[in-house]
């Protein structure tokens, strides 16, 4: 598979066989995901519908690592769409101080996320909050069919797991196709994308754009061999942007320095991480009131000049474009994407970037952490005994 400016040969000599194979598969598995929602959406709608009707209900959102961060991305949106209290609350924190995230007189539906689903804190985090919670129901979304998470969700009748396509369980060491299925999967599912029009064949051609289209950007960014990048987002961005640099840091295995924040919460100190080796990325919102806080930041880093580069990601051309704007254009009859949508795309040109700065950098991006001590399903965690009242 030639990709990435890359013969299949080189690609595989640097390691990267499964990572590349795994970015450049996204469409297909947004189409597969769809349509494998659209089977399910009468025992979906059997399942949610009583919940969604429920007084009070709350919706957890939770994971680890960048199955947390799907929750980050979907948790806006899932707000402004069904008007009820949504909360994005990583595994790693819900079972490390269950009384300080579960409510339990609450009526609970937890959403949860995982590529294999046996993350330890993946698995007590649905025990816990069985045993917290006076009322729970839990929505899995899982890429694998021999998983802990998957099992038990067929052994409950408060349960309902969605299993995505084979393929979305990444092979590699970084979650890619896994992160956007999941993603997309719980966006159909739970109805927080817009209705109308063919969104996948929306998003598939914004991906064209990224890839192929936007790879002599992302090689001309490489050759800056920059040491630093900060991700920069708001509302769902804000959840993209810390996948993004979690991408940067796991498959340059630590060696570019990557953090992320929102535009507004930039200012407020964590500006000072910007030197001239530094790479900025500003994923900017297409709704027109936050939108203008995206641009405001997006003006003053480039007129501060202190970063190498700045670069916006945007599916809206302004008037006076700069040179290192990526705008992602819609095709003439297509839907307008929500911001939720655009993180798909928009995921595959952060993954990309640090594909291929992996590369540059000699690290083996389907295996980066050549010391051993981070591994694809997290080791060496104990699941201390918790009791209710506790």
């Amino acid at each position: 598979m030639d990709a990435f400016g890359l013969s299949a040969a080189q690609i595989d000599r640097a390691g990267a066989h499964w990572t590349a194979r795994e970015v450049l598969q996204q469409p297909r598995i947004w189409s597969e995901t769809e349509t494998l929602i659209a089977q399910r959406s009468e025992r979906l709608r059997a399942f949610l519908k009583p919940l969604l009707e429920t007084p009070n209900l709350r919706i957890v959102l939770t994971g680890a690592g960048t199955s947390a961060f799907i929750g980050e991305c979907l948790a806006p949106a899932l707000a402004r769409a069904l008007d009820t209290r949504v909360d994005a609350v990583a595994t790693t924190d819900l079972v490390a101080s269950p009384r300080s995230f579960l409510s339990p007189k609450a009526p609970t539906l937890i959403v949860s996320f995982g590529r294999s689903g046996n993350s330890p804190e993946s698995v007590a985090a649905l025990e816990i909050s069985d045993a917290a919670l006076e009322h729970c129901s839990h929505l899995i979304f899982t890429c694998d069919a021999s998983g802990a998470l998957y099992g038990r969700a067929n052994g409950s009748a408060h349960a309902l797991a969605v299993l995505l396509p084979e393929d979305s369980n990444d092979r590699s060491f970084a979650m890619t196709s896994s992160f956007s299925g999941m993603l997309w999967a719980a966006a159909l599912a739970l109805r927080a994308v817009p209705p109308g029009g063919d969104r996948v064949a929306e998003l598939s051609a914004l991906a064209q754009q990224v890839l192929p289209g936007s790879l002599p950007r992302i090689e001309e960014l490489i050759d800056q061999r920059f040491e630093r990048v900060v991700y920069l987002g708001s509302k769902e961005f804000k959840g993209l942007a810390r996948e993004a640099a979690l991408k940067m840091l796991e498959l340059t295995d630590g060696r570019v320095v990557a953090v992320a924040d929102s535009p507004l919460g930039f200012r407020h100190g964590p500006k000072t991480v910007l030197n001239d080796a530094t790479l900025v990325v500003v994923f900017v919102s297409s709704e027109e009131y936050t939108r203008q806080y995206d641009l405001d930041l997006l003006r003053e880093l480039r007129s501060d000049g202190v970063a190498a580069r700045v670069v916006a990601v945007t599916a809206r051309a302004e008037g006076g474009t700069d040179a290192d704007d990526l705008v992602l254009t819609k095709t003439r009859h297509g839907p307008e994407l929500s911001d939720l949508e655009l993180c798909l795309p928009y995921a595959m040109f952060a993954q990309s970037l640090a594909l291929l700065r992996s590369i540059s950098l000699g690290v083996r991006p389907d295996n980066p952490n050549a010391a051993g001590t981070v591994s694809r399903v997290v080791k060496g965690v104990s699941i201390h005994p918790w009791r209710n009242g506790a």
